[in-house]
């Protein structure tokens, strides 16, 4: 499949994170193991790989972790960089052993000192742009940034972002927040690259803005409101709306193109990193060995609806043959990671300005 990604900002502005005491097995979490450490692990995650219905891929993952290994896993969710900004605070009083979230976010984590250096077992097999050269974080699922549309009330997906200004998508369209939600994030930087340049891009979002809702911390829930035809596009991310997908029959998938180019996308992979002065840390290397494992990367496309991050894994599911078919024709990019890390509050607050948001 193609290449690499980003996403989600600093200034979060905290939403109800979902804390799930989630899926236990044999071994209670007041047990300790043989060193001593308690048999429990915390992950602070952004969203999208986790089910209501609880038939996602952490579902399934975390449930087989805790049958193997009686550790108990502990689930917060939340926006990208809303899960880096409560990691951050709690810097004095560490709570997660496990962060895992989008670009440019990840990097962002790295650079506030949230990280601890672990390669975990099967990182060998993960492409050298979806993983840290020090070893900080690793890719666990890689993924495409991309926007839905409803089916049945638009019998073909828009082609362009200039289709978008149309009149009839007036109180019809809405994008997650960027610098809050990392798909948000995405539309920043994918419109930057369209567009070819912050300016044209901002201009296009003021114009744009006629036609939005309004802002949103979190791009999961706009997936429901388009299948039932409360929006008629929205932003998200190929594999959380593949899975969603499943049991939203309206739900379309898409890539903008300016007018007179071609679609495009980039690489928005779920990255994970053990947090520095983790409290179970010995926990959390087990938990990223198990996720990058075989069987679990296995698992990716046919209960994930996502891309594995190992290379050596090429899963020929039904899912995977249909992720092909809908990336197959789409331009795939790498954004300036480096500039995105060092300029992104410049360019949320740029947005912020341009759209009075």
């Amino acid at each position: 499949m193609p290449s690499k990604l980003l996403l989600r900002s600093a200034a979060a502005v905290v939403v109800g994170l979902a804390l799930t005491a989630s899926l236990t097995a044999c071994a209670g979490s007041s047990s300790a193991d043989s060193q001593g450490e308690e048999k429990v692990v915390t992950v602070y995650s952004a969203d999208g790989l986790k089910s209501e219905k609880g038939d996602g891929w952490y579902d399934k993952v975390f449930a087989d972790f805790t049958k193997k290994t009686g550790i108990e896993v502990k689930y917060v969710e939340g926006g990208s960089g809303e899960m880096v900004q409560r990691a951050v605070r709690e810097k004095t009083n560490t709570q997660a052993d496990v962060l895992i979230t989008l670009p440019p976010f990840i990097q962002q984590a790295d650079g506030k000192g949230l990280l601890q250096a672990y390669e975990p077992q099967g990182s060998d097999k993960v492409n050298g742009a979806d993983k840290a050269a020090d070893g900080k974080w690793t890719s666990v699922v890689k993924n495409y940034f991309g926007f839905v549309y409803n089916k049945k009330e638009l019998p073909e997906a828009p082609k362009t972002w200039e289709e978008l200004l149309d009149a009839k998508y007036k109180g019809k369209l809405q994008y997650s927040t960027p610098g809050v939600a990392g798909d948000g994030t995405a539309v920043l930087i994918k419109s930057m690259h369209d567009f070819g340049g912050k300016e044209p891009a901002l201009e296009y979002l003021k114009k744009l803005q006629a036609n939005n809702v309004g802002p949103s911390s979190s791009t999961s829930k706009l997936a429901p409101k388009t299948d039932k035809g409360e929006l008629l596009v929205a932003n998200g991310d190929v594999q959380m709306n593949f899975a969603q997908s499943k049991s939203m029959p309206n739900l379309g998938i898409w890539f903008p193109a300016k007018d007179g180019g071609k679609p495009t996308s980039f690489a928005l992979p779920y990255a994970a990193g053990l947090v520095d002065k983790a409290p179970h840390s010995e926990n959390g290397k087990k938990l990223l060995d198990f996720m990058l494992g075989e069987e679990a990367q296995k698992l990716v496309s046919e209960i994930g609806g996502g891309f594995p991050a190992r290379t050596d894994v090429k899963p020929t599911d039904a899912n995977a043959v249909e992720l092909t078919r809908i990336m197959t024709g789409v331009e795939i990019f790498e954004p300036d990671w480096a500039d995105i890390d060092k300029n992104l509050t410049g360019y949320v607050d740029a947005w912020k300005s341009a759209t009075g948001s």
